[in-house]
């Protein structure tokens, strides 16, 4: 039993050994990855100032590239503005031209219509009572 005790305590030896060890290798790799850190850190902030300048440089660019940008679509904008105002307008002349057409031809088939019922008012009375009955049927089926 008392091999067995040693045999437990050199265990309890070589682990408490092996963890001590681990911890001081992982304590010295933490450094080396600390010190890294802080030599990147500072190589950044050396840097900082031409990466800030580099960087307020592009917002400068950006911005008058917008500003371009903005102003092209202002002058494209002004032209479809301008064309679209003149198809309006010829639009608009060309349906009053239309409009005319079609008052003086509903005028000419008036008076075509009105010649007719002077000529023949018994066969227009029956036409527009015929009319008048087929209309009536129409509206009562709904």
């Amino acid at each position: 039993m008392a091999q067995n005790d040693h045999t437990a305590d050199k265990m309890k030896s070589d682990v408490k050994q092996s963890a001590q060890e681990a911890a001081d290798e992982a304590r010295q790799a933490a450094r080396k990855v600390a010190d890294r850190a802080g030599d990147t850190a500072d190589q950044m902030r050396d840097a900082g100032g031409d990466i800030a300048d580099k960087v307020q440089d592009m917002a400068h660019t950006a911005r008058n590239r917008a500003g371009e940008a903005v102003e092209h679509a202002k002058e494209i904008g002004s032209e479809y503005a301008d064309a679209a105002k003149s198809e309006a307008r010829r639009l608009y002349r060309q349906g009053e031209r239309r409009a005319g057409e079609v008052a003086e031809y509903a005028g000419e088939y008036y008076d075509e219509m009105s010649q007719m019922v002077r000529r023949n008012p018994a066969q227009a009375l029956g036409i527009a009572a015929g009319m008048g009955f087929l209309v009536g049927l129409i509206l009562a089926r709904r």
